[in-house]
């Protein structure tokens, strides 16, 4: 099962449109996740209209019609695994901890809001992961997205994918 793991996409404030990279890869997943801060309603219906399944959930800067639409956490079993997505964790410091004690009964949980890319495993087997932003890349040098496999109940080939910069 092939994942695509984004957040952050902030269009049309901080991009555009969303890159070509990115849209080909929600063509490409069989199950998309957006850690929020989608910003506009056209952005949720465009991942809606090209994933397979869409698992979503709100940001800090998604409006009344995304929260209507959105919840704050998702939860979903994909090939075994159960995974979470939610936008904000709170501070660096102490993540791991803090995320293990709220979100136990997952294997995964996928964030967002710093648009800083994030992939560590907290004490008892939580795996964390932040795909960083496609649009907005902050004080990072790339701006970046994930992609992932869930194989045999285990997470697999999880990659970090660097997007060129606009010209």
């Amino acid at each position: 099962m092939r994942l695509l793991l984004t957040s952050d996409t902030h269009v049309p404030k901080r991009a555009r449109h969303l890159p070509d990279p990115l849209l080909a890869a929600v063509d490409a997943a069989d199950v998309v996740m957006h850690a929020g801060d989608w910003v506009d309603e056209a952005t949720l219906d465009l991942f809606e209209a090209h994933a397979r399944r869409l698992v979503g959930v709100f940001g800090n800067n998604d409006g009344p019609e995304l929260r209507a639409r959105l919840d704050e956490v998702a939860r979903v079993e994909c090939g075994g695994l159960r995974f979470g997505v939610v936008h904000e964790t709170g501070p660096s410091q102490g993540r791991e901890g803090r995320c293990a004690a709220r979100f136990p009964d997952l294997d995964v949980l996928v964030f967002g809001h710093s648009h800083i890319p994030w992939d560590t495993t907290a004490p008892g087997g939580l795996r964390l992961l932040n795909p960083g932003s496609p649009t907005d890349r902050r004080r990072q040098p790339h701006r970046t997205y994930m992609t992932a496999e869930v194989s045999g109940g285990r997470l697999v080939d999880v990659q970090l994918h660097r997007l060129p910069h606009p010209v």
